[in-house]
């Protein structure tokens, strides 16, 4: 399973395979994950959902008014699991920190915030029906990809996707200057999602990449792991104050908050210089850039692409070709 278009495939027929692809990887993650193993299955099958809202946006231009629909469908259905892996997730945001900053906080002090995080994932499994929202989960993803093929997707070349790239890309740019001008958790946040429709842009046309444009990606990922961290932070901090008591105390929760944002003022540093590079160029130009890596890709030998294969392998070495399912 390849998250990119092919060369001597068309557009239209790319988007409807990848789409398919991560979908019947998600409902199968869904349905056999069980037990200690459903935490990480759900896991897997949400970044298949965002990875699919990612080729759809791609080709929003084209999808017209369904664009809406199917993005809220996939939407909803990656919200209803998110509740699931949140309460999880949250306790490794926790250990990231603590581990950070080991030096700086009392194990006690620690260990009381994270007991009470085991606690708040135990409660948020009792409440939750974790079998019906699966089964809901999987009954949607079905009736998206049944839908697939009525999609109306009929341009292909590279115009089928310069105006969802172009779009998105330029999105990027004025969120980034949001964060920079009004730094709160809202404007990084949504300048996160407009990072990750561009890395799984980049992703889609992984093709055509040069020199370049690897390092582009690799940055991409880099930024998207930074502003999600940041984001991780501001939840874990929302849980902690909305009851001290069960973390410690609220002095407690006050050290530790005030290592929470140490950590957030770093990363969002670093978010804000590496989004420069990032984003240097005005839309139209790397459009246009785009546009002509496309055409020669295109008219490349079979031979040539083959070659391309075997490089990118060997440059990823084994360990990142078995992990590469991992990265979402």
């Amino acid at each position: 399973m390849a998250y990119r278009l092919k060369a001597k495939e068309p557009v239209p027929d790319g988007i409807r395979r990848i789409v398919r692809e991560e979908i019947e990887f998600a409902i199968n993650q869904l349905t056999s994950g069980k037990g200690s193993r459903r935490g990480g299955a759900i896991h897997e099958a949400r970044k298949s959902i965002k990875k699919i809202r990612g080729a759809v946006r791609l080709v929003q231009p084209e999808l017209g008014p369904i664009y809406r629909k199917e993005n809220e469908r996939l939407g909803d259905t990656g919200r209803h699991l998110s509740e699931i892996r949140d309460a999880e997730a949250i306790i490794e945001v926790f250990d990231g920190v603590a581990k950070k900053y080991d030096d700086q906080l009392k194990p006690e002090a620690g260990r009381a915030i994270r007991r009470g995080l085991l606690n708040n994932k135990k409660q948020t499994e009792k409440r939750v029906k974790v079998d019906a929202v699966v089964h809901q989960a999987v009954s949607s993803l079905r009736a998206i990809s049944r839908d697939v093929d009525s999609w109306p997707l009929k341009t292909d070349g590279f115009d089928a996707i310069a105006g969802g790239f172009k779009r998105r890309y330029r999105s990027g740019r004025y969120a980034m200057e949001d964060a920079r001008n009004d730094p709160s958790p809202e404007t990084f946040h949504e300048w996160r999602k407009r990072v990750k429709d561009h890395w799984y842009h980049v992703r889609l046309l992984e093709s055509l990449w040069t020199g370049i444009f690897q390092a582009r990606e690799s940055a991409l990922k880099e930024l998207e792991t930074w502003l999600g961290d940041d984001h991780n932070l501001v939840v874990l901090r929302e849980k902690l104050n909305a009851d001290p008591d069960r973390y410690g105390g609220e002095r407690n929760v006050q050290l530790f908050a005030g290592l929470m944002d140490e950590y957030s003022k770093e990363l969002r540093e670093k978010s804000l210089s590496s989004g420069e590079r990032i984003y240097e160029q005005k839309p139209k130009l790397l459009v246009r850039e785009m546009s002509k890596l496309w055409n020669a890709w295109k008219d490349q030998p079979a031979s040539m692409t083959d070659l391309q294969k075997e490089q990118r392998v060997q440059k990823k070495g084994p360990a990142q070709v078995k992990a590469k399912r991992a990265v979402a």
